[in-house]
């Protein structure tokens, strides 16, 4: 099995120390520090960030830090070596460190998305694309082994194409850089999460022809995830954790893009308003949210197919060790 994510890798990441209003509720107690690393700071965690900007972490007396891993073998590394309490990424890692003997794993407590966040984007719009044009064409990819590059091979699959012989998929090209490598290189296609997909439509470089979210039916591409030792030790944490989660999710689902748009800018200054509520409606609009945070055993079985299919998981894992639904069914109730 290839070592994706081999536990020695330094990561070079940038604490994000982020702070809300306290609310009355937490005002009469000193709030707990959570380190909390991301996969990638995108609109497609909206509700994570929703949470953080109505005060939902504070609500549940916790001081959330939040680091941008870019990249989930960051993260899980940040993870295992202690550097933060509570990883947000595919739940693949979490597999691969199980498969790898690791004896403190990483155990996923509560998923946030059902549905892949990233869009194949051409050169020139599409009319009624279909996934045969691809056939023969050159497409940026991602790495061997994510859920962004499974996800797109098993799409392909589904639609009879061989992902090595009838498509050149480049996977060179470093996570969250595709966009800007794409304006410049000889490729086909694309796949793009947001900002960056809007991004090139916006500046007429690329356009959106196909959502992998969409076309690859519900997946659990991300879940919070903490170590066994870290789950056994702090249950009051993980739990506290998840409510404020819960209610990010409940906001976002009850609330219009526009709304939403509004609330989590604070967290993307760079992008204007217009952008993410335009990225926000495409996300609503294609069901990503799950209604609450429970990682039912099927979308975890799920998961598994599309790792075998992809010829990254030697032996199956069982989900009774590696998910936990406890703390996510008290969250929803």
């Amino acid at each position: 099995m290839k070592k994706i994510y081999a536990l020695t890798l330094a990561a070079a990441v940038s604490v994000i120390s982020l702070s809300g209003c306290q609310s009355s509720s937490a005002s009469s107690g000193k709030l707990t520090p959570v380190t909390l690393n991301e996969v990638a700071h995108s609109i497609f965690y909206a509700p994570q960030y929703a949470a953080i900007e109505l005060g939902y972490f504070e609500e549940e007396g916790l001081d959330l830090t939040l680091v941008n891993g870019a990249g989930a073998d960051k993260v899980m590394t940040a993870l295992v070596s202690g550097d933060a309490d509570i990883g947000f990424m595919g739940s693949e890692a979490s597999i691969y460190t199980y498969a790898g003997g690791a004896e403190d794993y990483a155990v996923n407590f509560a998923q946030l998305t059902q549905r892949a966040g990233n869009f194949l984007v051409a050169r020139q719009p599409v009319k009624d694309f279909n996934w045969e044009m691809v056939k023969g064409t050159k497409v940026l990819g991602g790495r061997a082994g994510g859920m962004p590059q499974m996800v797109f091979e098993y799409i392909l699959k589904k639609n009879g194409i061989d992902p090595k012989a009838d498509v050149s998929i480049d996977q060179s090209i470093s996570f969250g850089l595709t966009a800007a490598a794409f304006t410049s290189s000889d490729a086909d296609y694309t796949v793009e999460f947001e900002p960056f997909a809007t991004g090139l439509e916006l500046e007429g470089s690329g356009y959106v022809v196909a959502s992998l979210g969409t076309d690859s039916g519900y997946v659990p591409y991300t879940a919070y995830s903490a170590k066994k030792s870290y789950i056994q030790s702090n249950p009051e944490i993980i739990q506290k954790f998840t409510n404020a989660i819960q209610k990010g999710i409940e906001y976002v689902n009850s609330h219009s893009a526009q709304e939403v748009a509004k609330t989590i800018a604070p967290q993307f200054k760079e992008t204007p308003l217009e952008n993410i509520t335009k990225i926000v409606e495409r996300y609503k609009s294609q069901d990503t949210w799950k209604e609450d945070t429970i990682f039912e055993k099927e979308s975890f079985d799920l998961l598994q197919n599309i790792l075998e299919e992809a010829g990254e998981l030697p032996a199956r894992v069982p989900y009774e060790d590696l998910v936990t639904t406890e703390f996510s069914k008290k969250a929803a109730n």
